[in-house]
């Protein structure tokens, strides 16, 4: 199998490398990093690979309208964002093959390294750390393939750079549906990212709570959360003929994001109980109190 990029063959290793800043990032090759080969003796990348393929078969334009019609009335359960976060503590994401420390853990890894670099933007810290929140629906009823994982747009064609490419998407319906299976599907030329139905995940769905719970972060912070995981857009270079002018201030802050979120998950585990309280004061700035999910 093929991805293309920028009309260029590339292997079955993850088209995010032609993003990678360096040969080794702290301390790990940056070609180990999203590595999504098939290696059935691999435990990791054999999860990693089962939860892929049950995303792509599923993953449809009507169930994703269907899931957002039960997740957007945000009647499931309230909690704060540090209650939730907490929460996390206890999942360790099926879909990636560079970590199995629990979620918690990646969360802060990510704030931390933004806050080195960008010491002034209190919002992009908070950013970093809430970022994977969506993933919480794993534990209300949601099985793991539609909540974690890379995002795509349902209601065209596949995208190239979409992981595990066109033979995970064999048994999706989708696929065979002339509605959907054309370059433009269901879409006009040039709509524009916001125009795009996701994929069902947890991207989608913290953008959405962080909008209805009214969060004051500005709008650059909430795309860098809607879009963090739509690698085959923002690595693979995929979607270019649906969007619209403008989108490349999205990719570049989501690109910014992204090195932050992809490339800190080799690092040192921080001491999340002395973190605590500097986290909490930028809760409370920009997005307090009990929220509804």
């Amino acid at each position: 199998m093929k991805f293309v990029i920028q009309d260029s063959p590339v292997s079955m290793v993850d088209p995010s490398l032609l993003l990678r800043p360096e040969k080794v990032y702290d301390g790990k090759p940056v070609d180990a990093f999203r590595d999504y080969s098939v290696d059935e003796s691999d435990p990791i990348k054999e999860r990693v690979r089962r939860t892929y393929y049950e995303m792509h078969t599923k993953m449809n334009v009507d169930f994703v309208r269907g899931r957002m019609a039960d997740w957007l009335k945000f009647n499931h359960f309230k909690m704060s964002i540090k209650d939730a976060l907490i929460k996390l503590n206890e999942l360790v994401d099926e879909s990636d093959p560079d970590t199995d420390l629990p979620n918690i853990v990646h969360a802060f890894q990510t704030a931390e390294r933004i806050r080195e670099d960008h010491p002034d933007d209190d919002w992009f810290h908070l950013i970093g750390l809430i970022h994977d929140l969506g993933k919480v629906m794993a534990f209300y009823g949601e099985p793991q393939w539609c909540v974690v994982g890379d995002t795509f747009p349902v209601g065209c064609k596949w995208g190239q750079a979409i992981v595990y490419g066109d033979d995970s998407f064999k048994d999706n319906p989708d696929t065979y549906n002339p509605k959907y299976n054309t370059e433009y599907g269901m879409y006009k030329p040039n709509c524009g990212l916001e125009n795009l139905l996701m994929s069902w995940g947890h991207d989608e769905y913290l953008y959405r709570v962080l909008v209805h719970n009214k969060s004051k972060f500005p709008k650059k912070g909430l795309f860098m959360i809607k879009y963090h995981s739509f690698y085959p857009w923002h690595a693979g270079g995929d979607y270019k003929h649906l969007l619209k002018e403008g989108d490349e201030e999205i990719l570049k802050n989501v690109l910014e994001f992204n090195k932050y979120d992809l490339y800190t998950k080799s690092a040192g585990v921080p001491d999340i109980e002395a973190l605590w309280p500097y986290y909490e004061k930028l809760i409370e700035k920009y997005i307090p109190g009990e929220l509804e999910w």
